[in-house]
């Protein structure tokens, strides 16, 4: 029995999608049991829990072969950083408990820095979490999500602008959540090795500029990406909702991928996902 945390997102979605494709025994972790209705229609088992209740995500783990776990991000905590620790704490403690033997952590590229990365910082405190208490443990990287676009095709389709905090003509690594997914499904079923880091890239690198170009082909309309100056990080993200520290921990976060400050750890091992942008983006659209 393989276990899911964030089935309900995008790439815990896409775990699931793929262990069932293969005919494995999956558990979905969900808050409540009306988020697990369509996945126990298509086999899979169903454990109502939280993150801040340990008794029931430990009881959520038990008797899994693995577990594929993210910590879901509460933007609009006040303390951000320290609230998603505290989580990733209650994570680590049920997976203690409940005797699992391997974990396929959801990381991010940038993953191996302790600072200066913004919210990239939640997911290097869970690396170090769970190195100290797993004895299998896969830690998979991923870099740039091409879903991360999604917010701005309503700019693009209205007024034929793609705002960016990235530079127009860089070229980034960007992935596909449903590439994620399968991947770390992929590294479920083979089992536990130690501790292993999985790197992850797209088919081939991006630049705000092709997303443009290819939403333009999708939309049938001319779009540019328009280059947003850091200063309007913040009031941007305030205005989704964000708390004004996890605002501020995406302005440091842009702040290092303009200076290439954020990167892989090991760029020539890196496993690419098949999923292009334009398929990407199609579907998206």
């Amino acid at each position: 029995m393989f276990v899911v945390v964030g089935a309900t997102g995008n790439t815990g979605s896409a775990v699931v999608d793929t262990l069932l494709s293969k005919k494995q025994p999956v558990r979905v972790v969900v808050r409540s049991a009306d988020k697990g209705v369509a996945w126990k229609a298509k086999g899979a088992d169903v454990a109502v829990a939280s993150l801040d209740d340990v008794s029931a995500l430990t009881k959520a783990f038990e008797g899994a072969t693995g577990v594929y776990l993210m910590v879901p991000p509460n933007y609009g905590a006040t303390a951000w950083l320290s609230d998603q620790q505290a989580r990733m704490d209650r994570a680590a403690e049920a997976v203690v408990k409940s005797g699992v033997s391997h974990v396929v952590y959801l990381s991010s590229i940038g993953g191996q820095l302790p600072s200066g990365t913004g919210p990239i910082r939640a997911v290097h405190y869970g690396e170090g979490k769970l190195t100290g208490a797993m004895t299998h443990l896969t830690i998979l990287r991923p870099p740039y999500f091409m879903e991360n676009w999604v917010p701005v095709i309503g700019a693009a389709k209205a007024q034929g602008v793609l705002p960016t905090f990235i530079a127009p003509q860089a070229k980034i690594p960007m992935i596909a959540a449903r590439d994620i997914g399968r991947i770390g499904a992929e590294r479920l079923m083979a089992g536990g090795r130690g501790k292993q880091i999985v790197e992850l890239a797209g088919p081939e690198e991006y630049s705000p500029e092709q997303v443009a170009t290819v939403l333009g082909q999708i939309l049938g309309k001319a779009v540019t990406a328009q280059h947003a100056p850091l200063s309007a990080v913040i009031p941007t993200f305030k205005s989704f909702g964000f708390s004004d520290e996890a605002a501020k921990l995406f302005e440091e976060m842009y702040a290092s991928f303009s200076t290439g400050a954020v990167g892989y750890e090991t760029p020539d091992k890196l496993v690419r996902g098949t999923v292009t942008l334009q398929e990407a983006l199609r579907g998206m659209v």
